[in-house]
């Protein structure tokens, strides 16, 4: 399954490389001198949608766009054999140029065989950046690589012990004015003692959505309304987990809502659900709601 799912992700980029790596010299001179988005370090189209609401926040993957201010406050619930997953987590997102800066933390309460631990989760800090982008010349097809940090402060509560280091690369890819296409790839390593500290994980993710405009739903006080789904995947490399990959998916939809002043409220809902043998134990079924403001 991961293997197939980064293949399309992999054809997909390179059909959107194909199209165009460049703009025409006259669409550079235009574009800089508007003062658009643009960078002489690295390859970025002023064309590009990154950063334009485009896509849709994720649930369960890592937000990879360009956020120039964002609250959010999210709910988890998941079962599974014997065990049972509580967390609410709240996070402040905010974009300094193409800089996009986050903080998060989350409140977890885990129950394994009638056993209950429960508390802050590790603070997490964030950055990440673009650092190519390629445009096809009608703007159909819209690819923007990037890289992020994450790193994770421990805050020695029953769930927080270790701290954590995560570099990451993305790609989000839009597909004319419906269809978007976020995934990203980082490699975790847990620090600090315990039988954790030392851990080292592949994380990735893919979140697939579809955009629908006001004016194809008429419906009252809705901007876009965008079904998604997501999968959320990790791989051990070592230790007695090693070689295992519990994939986690989310069918959900958020629902962009008409502005409040300079703040736009957007709902989101989501079905969580294992995908393979290594996630059913753990995981049978359970839901996210999350609330965003956008300013």
């Amino acid at each position: 399954m991961t293997l197939i799912l980064l293949s399309i992700l992999t054809a997909l980029a390179l059909t959107s490389f194909g199209w165009t790596n460049r703009l025409e010299a006259e669409e550079l001179n235009s574009a800089s001198s508007a003062g658009t988005a643009f960078s002489r370090f690295f390859h970025l189209d002023p064309r590009s949608a990154y950063g334009q609401e485009a896509f849709p926040e994720p649930f369960l993957v890592d937000d990879s766009d360009l956020e120039q201010g964002e609250f959010r406050f999210d709910i988890f619930h998941t079962q599974g054999k014997g065990q049972q997953s509580d967390s609410v987590k709240a996070e402040v997102e905010k974009g300094f140029g193409l800089l996009t800066v986050e903080i998060e933390g989350p409140y977890e309460r885990d129950v394994v065989a009638g056993q209950v631990s429960r508390g802050a989760g590790n603070i997490d800090l964030g950055v990440r950046y673009p650092i190519y982008q390629s445009v096809s010349a009608n703007g159909r097809f819209d690819s923007t690589f990037g890289v992020a940090l994450e790193i994770g402060v421990p805050t020695n509560s029953a769930v927080s012990k270790n701290a954590e280091a995560v570099p990451k690369v993305f790609n989000d890819f839009k597909v004319g004015e419906h269809f978007t296409v976020q995934s990203i790839a980082g490699y975790s390593v847990l620090y600090g003692g315990g039988d954790d500290g030392g851990s080292r994980t592949l994380e990735y993710g893919f979140v697939f959505g579809w955009t629908f405009q006001r004016d194809e739903l008429s419906w009252p006080g809705v901007q876009q309304f965008i079904p998604v789904l997501e999968l959320s995947g990790e791989t051990a490399l070592n230790k007695d987990d090693s070689g295992k990959s519990p994939i986690l998916g989310n069918l959900g939809f958020r629902l962009n809502l008409k502005t409040i002043g300079s703040i736009q409220p957007r709902l989101g809902l989501g079905y969580i659900f294992p995908v393979n043998r290594d996630t059913r134990d753990n995981v049978r079924w359970g839901f996210v709601t999350s609330l965003v403001f956008e300013f």
